[in-house]
């Protein structure tokens, strides 16, 4: 019954597209044209056989996957036939999608990648004061008195030199409680973990490797496992080789290479010596909140019995400490980049919007023969969403360069950088937004085409798809696209001001032409007590004998690179101050040479001498802010500060000069207490054994390129002694870059999406004044025919585009004074809602739109008045 009313249908089609093709020739022939040729262009223009069948077919039965899958293909078939639009309309979308594709691979890794551990989201990290690193006593009383926890070790920070081959290396390590590598659950590749009692004086002299070192110093050897090696100058035994994705070391600039049992037996009532990293990890069931809670209790105990010593004790989770720093601009590289996609689906969708107009016989037909509209939106969306899998395919391969160029370009500073790659995840998600994109952009023009009115399409040849609904549409895209472009526009802006007020920021130093690099002599003869006070100055000759080196100097840990050691001090004549009330200072120890080759002023007083021996008084410079607060209105000089508690009898430092603040460890970071001791007269820098004191910074300024001084710089020490290891050797230029390197990385990234976004938009305006020209040319034809001038035509065609960019602009304003607020913490000197950042982006923006909106408008005041009646 059914197959008997289809054919009965088709009949009736049948006759009603003939009835269609008779009406529109016999109105070819009153126009004048033969009745034969009228015939057979109606025929041509609506006698599509098979697109009536195609139709008649899908209005009595369901859709089925077969018949997707051919409107699929009629889709890719609409492509081809129009390479011009296909070309530009999946390039807009590859830009777009490739954009998103690349940054949500960052943040991927990044933030949402689970960290490689067994159980990564019970591990949690305790911060005393925010951030500072934690007391040996406070660490044991925090581990026997909380419950929250299954299990908590500590982490600390280890250099060791390596001796054992030809060429001696400082590696950057852990001495770390047996607990840590049990609880982040990855076994080792070769050997076993650390025993319990292997974290005790005497037996603690055991390693594990990373497989990079491992790789680099041993050649993969397995037999390196069992063996030993000279570390400081004493034997260790290699217990085991970690994975070669293992990395272990999350606050500090490098992975750590190597990894020893942390003795605390010695240090076990020490609550002044801040030095350790805690980690934990929870109890199943319990969170990172009731921990907290609850080590706040107990820390609020401790407190009482120790005034001083636990306040303001947190607990993080693990995820969050490592890419805590990064997170907001990442969001906000994200959020980005989805404005970039916003647009250029807009910018297709008027491009869809465009091209239905010159569809609308075709899609009158199809509801002539019987489509519902149902069907027109499906047909529609299908070519939409093929379009957007293109353009998908097209922007995952831009995406996987555009990644591969901004891995390039990244600083190393960025953590988890490493992890970085296109995955099945953002694979997936890729996929996932190419098929909503596919239907944003195709929605509006589908319901737009698919409401065509039938006799009028087949009449007027699609006039009726240039109407007043179409136009209004495309200048709601096009001024969408405007205020999406501006808001991104503002956020480079700004970024861009912060950038520019972060160069002018004065460091308190000259770093051009400045190398830098660190001797150390753990573990060599020259860390016998008294030979660092020959071997130093004897370094410093060397450097300063070299040819094109003006002056060298010394320090223990250079600004901004370097560690930074604070320790609380005494003032002479005050009041001794409460516990945990004592004020705390940088501590530097530098020779006589540093200043001048830094550059950092002497603003008053005088240097460190080679007479500031440890037999001499011991002599102190201090800074600025030091000066100010210490001794508002008064003369430092003279005056005495210690660094010994206030149980010991004081050794009292003169203050000999005040020095200009200098960055410290972050470069935007307001000044804070410093101060300078000569390094002669430290005994712990000039005679202790320990690696993280037995070491030096030094400093040499050169009239060339300091990059290319390096190789002398190496082979004067070790014509002093072959067996001292030289590492960190870099320019300062480097380290000031390196500093600025997040910033300046994250503001580029911010203004080329914004440039691409503004130049969408642009494309957007263009495309829709131009098409609006092209539709209206009998209009304006009319218009010039009684007398206007081109002039006047050129600023009625620019006063419509210039009126979508102003809508668009204030709608672009609102939204940035709102959404700006969010890049509150990545701003330095310059507020959100800068009002010079927003008055020039908006007049950038207007004078784009001003360029594209005239090339239309030219084109429309060269109209010939006779030629476009005429085409009518």
């Amino acid at each position: 019954m059914l197959d008997l009313f289809r054919k009965r249908r088709e009949r009736e089609l049948d006759e009603e597209i003939r009835m269609h093709v008779r009406m529109a020739a016999a109105e070819r022939v009153a126009r004048g044209e033969d009745p034969e040729e009228a015939l057979a262009a109606a025929r041509r223009e609506l006698g599509n056989e098979a697109l009536v069948k195609e139709v008649t077919r899908a209005q009595w039965r369901f859709p089925r996957l077969s018949e997707v899958a051919r409107d699929a293909r009629y889709g890719l078939r609409m492509l081809r036939r129009s390479p011009g639009f296909a070309a530009v309309a999946i390039l807009t979308l590859a830009l777009g999608i490739g954009a998103n594709t690349a940054i949500l691979s960052v943040v991927n890794a990044i933030l949402l990648r689970p960290l490689g551990y067994a159980d990564p989201g019970r591990l949690v990290v305790l911060l005393h004061r925010g951030y500072n690193p934690v007391a040996p006593a406070n660490f044991l009383d925090w581990k026997s008195r909380a419950r929250s926890f299954e299990t908590m070790g500590a982490a600390e920070a280890w250099s060791a030199n390596l001796t054992s081959g030809d060429t001696p290396e400082k590696l950057s390590a852990l001495r770390m409680t047996p607990e840590i590598l049990p609880m982040l659950g990855v076994p080792p590749l070769a050997g076993r973990f650390f025993s319990g009692d292997e974290a005790s004086a005497g037996r603690d002299h055991v390693v594990l490797l990373s497989h990079g070192l491992w790789k680099r110093r041993f050649g993969s050897d397995p037999n390196a496992v069992g063996s030993t090696v000279t570390l400081n100058g004493e034997s260790y035994a290699v217990i085991g080789v970690m994975p070669p994705d293992f990395a272990f070391a999350p606050f500090w600039a490098t992975d750590a290479e190597m990894w020893a049992p942390l003795d605390l037996s010695k240090r076990a009532g020490n609550r002044e010596g801040s030095s350790l990293r805690v980690f934990a990890c929870l109890r199943k069931g319990v969170s990172a909140a009731s921990a907290g809670r609850e080590v706040a209790a107990v820390t609020a105990v401790l407190e009482r019995e120790f005034p001083g010593t636990n306040r303001d004790v947190r607990v993080i989770p693990l995820l969050e400490k490592v890419v805590g720093n990064v997170r907001p601009a990442l969001l906000v590289l994200l959020g980005a980049v989805g404005l970039v996609l916003l647009i250029a689906c807009a910018n297709v969708a008027n491009m869809l919007l465009a091209r239905s107009s010159a569809r609308q016989r075709e899609i009158a037909l199809r509801a002539a023969i019987g489509a519902g509209r149902g069907r027109l939106i499906r047909q529609l969306l299908t070519e939409s969403v093929v379009l957007a899998c293109v353009g998908g395919a097209a922007g995952i391969a831009l995406g996987a360069w555009g990644l591969k160029a901004l891995l390039a370009v990244a600083p190393e500073s960025i953590p988890r950088l490493h992890d970085v790659r296109l995955d099945l995840r953002v694979l997936f998600a890729t996929l996932g937004v190419s098929l909503l994109t596919g239907i944003a952009f195709g929605l509006a023009p589908a319901l737009q085409a698919s409401a065509t009115r039938i006799a009028r399409a087949l009449k007027e040849g699609g006039a009726a798809g240039a109407g007043r609904e179409g136009g209004r549409m495309r200048r709601v895209f096009a001024a969408l696209e405007v205020a999406v472009a501006l808001v991104l526009l503002v956020g480079a802006g700004l970024m861009t001001r912060s950038f520019v007020a972060l160069q002018k920021i004065d460091p308190g130093f000259d770093p051009r032409g400045v190398v830098t690099l660190e001797v150390s002599v753990a573990g060599t003869e020259q860390a016998e007590p008294g030979r660092r006070a020959v071997l130093y100055p004897q370094i410093l000759e060397r450097f300063r004998a070299l040819p094109g080196v003006r002056t060298a100097g010394a320090i223990n840990h250079i600004p901004i690179a370097g560690d930074i050691w604070g320790l609380p001090y005494l003032v002479e004549g005050r009041p001794i101050p409460r516990p945990g009330e004592t004020p705390t200072a940088t501590y530097r120890a530098v020779m006589p040479g540093y200043f001048e080759t830094m550059r950092i002023p002497i603003l008053r007083g005088r240097d460190v001498s080679p007479g500031d021996t440890a037999a001499a008084p011991g002599v102190v410079l201090v800074n600025e802010f030091l000066a100010r607060r210490t001794w508002p209105g008064e003369d430092p000089i003279g005056k005495r500060i210690a660094f010994d508690g206030p149980d010991d009898d004081p050794s009292w430092l003169t203050v000999i000069g005040v020095v200009r603040n200098v960055v410290r460890a972050e470069w935007s970071d307001e000044p804070e207490d410093e101060a300078y001791l000569a390094l002669p007269q430290r005994p712990a820098l000039m005679n202790s054994r320990h690696p993280q004191e037995a070491y030096a910074t030094f400093v040499v300024r050169t009239d060339g390129d300091p990059a290319a001084l390096a190789p002398s710089l190496r082979a004067a020490v070790r014509s002093l002694d072959p067996t001292l290891p030289v590492s960190a050797v870099q320019t300062m230029p480097e380290i000031v870059a390196q500093a600025n390197g997040r910033v300046r990385f994250q503001t580029w990234l911010l203004a080329v999406f914004a440039a691409a976004a503004a130049l969408l938009a642009a494309v957007g305006i263009y495309g829709v004044l131009s098409y609006a020209v092209s539709k209206r040319s009998r209009e304006i034809g009319v218009r010039m025919a009684l007398g206007a001038r081109p002039a006047e035509v050129l600023r009625l065609v620019v006063g419509q585009g210039m009126a979508v960019a102003a809508a668009g602009a204030g709608g672009g304003l609102a939204a940035a004074l709102v959404l700006t607020r969010l890049m509150r913490s990545l701003l330095y000197g310059v507020p959100p809602t800068d009002p010079t950042t927003y008055a020039a982006v908006a007049a950038g923006l207007l004078s784009i739109a001003f360029v594209a909106s005239y090339l239309p408008a030219r084109r429309a005041a060269r109209i010939d008045p006779a030629a476009a009646l005429r085409a009518e």
